[in-house]
């Protein structure tokens, strides 16, 4: 079977896709520096320390394992920070996809899966979202991924690599078996930050930002994905452009939207605790409505959810919590 090479394997999603992929018969190695992943959460397949921007040191592991493909996780992740801080951004999230790409063409193209982002949507015009709507990133990180996909596009011009970018809605819930789950510090999604709060009711308060929305109760209406959900579309992912299939761009989503408030009523009921939240003023550029239309994941790669449904998303995520907690 295949030897996939996974960088930054020991986070969240990476931890994920790495248990499927051992599961699907793969052979993974996890390339993280550490930054923001967890080693404990590298228990599927070999670990390398490195950083996706030090091209000497992901050369030497490409010329060590010899992987048949890459999936690509290693980036920053928060809108806000990005915001914040956009230098760090573009340093991590495209000096890194460049790095990676080059020592590709270097040492013999591979197939490269990478992580993508509904944020290179920005604020869509027409909802569900699909791959043909305008990409117009409203923020440095929604940026930092579209310049990706127009280096995939470049590189596969120039070089012939086989490519694929998944673009992620929400990705929610945790492992149904117990084994990872998500750990970010600062934690910035909402679903974990709601458990948080029925874990440490007089430490924690969600923040619900707008209820003033055009929306059935007034807030923002987002779309949610089970991680391992996610995790199986990346394996097909990789199936596909193994096969020597078209390079493109693919939504992952439900293409089910979900209320802030829905959110917190649905936790409510899955933990049997109320939720403390407190109402904030609307963050700047948060559109109303974000749900995939997941059509053509279904068309190209044959992929279904499984575990999708917010009840099922929810009790594994508080799962996950409660372990942690112990």
């Amino acid at each position: 079977m295949s030897t996939i090479l996974v960088t930054g394997g020991a986070g969240y999603i990476g931890s994920h896709v790495c248990k499927y992929l051992a599961q699907q018969g793969y052979t993974v190695v996890v390339y993280d520096n550490l930054s923001t992943g967890h080693r404990e959460m590298v228990r599927w397949g070999a670990f390398e320390h490195g950083d996706v921007r030090d091209d000497a040191r992901l050369r030497s592991v490409l010329r060590k394992h010899k992987p048949d493909g890459v999936i690509h996780f290693a980036s920053s992740i928060s809108v806000g920070e990005s915001v914040m801080d956009p230098g760090a951004y573009y340093e991590n999230n495209v000096l890194g996809s460049l790095r990676i790409m080059q020592v590709l063409a270097q040492e013999g193209v591979r197939p490269l899966v990478a992580s993508g982002s509904a944020a290179v949507y920005g604020l869509p015009e027409t909802v569900p979202v699909r791959e043909t709507c305008p990409t117009s990133p409203i923020n440095p990180y929604g940026r930092t991924k579209l310049i990706m996909e127009w280096m995939l596009e470049d590189f596969a011009r120039a070089h012939g690599l086989p490519w694929m970018v998944l673009r992620y809605f929400n990705a929610a819930g945790a492992d149904p078996e117990g084994e990872t789950g998500e750990s970010h510090d600062p934690e910035t999604h909402l679903i974990p930050n709601v458990l948080k709060a029925v874990r440490f009711p007089e430490a924690c308060q969600v923040s619900l930002f707008g209820d003033d929305y055009p929306t059935p109760d007034g807030t923002c209406i987002r779309d949610y994905i089970h991680v391992m959900d996610l995790a199986s579309a990346h394996v097909l992912a990789c199936e596909h452009l193994l096969q020597g299939r078209p390079s493109q761009s693919i939504n992952l989503g439900s293409g089910q939207g979900f209320s802030v408030r829905e959110i917190v009523q649905a936790a409510e009921n899955v933990t049997g605790h109320k939720v403390p939240f407190v109402i904030k003023a609307r963050r700047a550029g948060d559109p109303a409505r974000l749900v995939a239309d997941p059509a053509k994941a279904r068309q190209v790669l044959n992929w279904q959810t499984r575990f999708s449904d917010l009840e099922n998303i929810l009790a594994t995520a508080w799962a996950w919590e409660q372990k942690k907690a112990r």
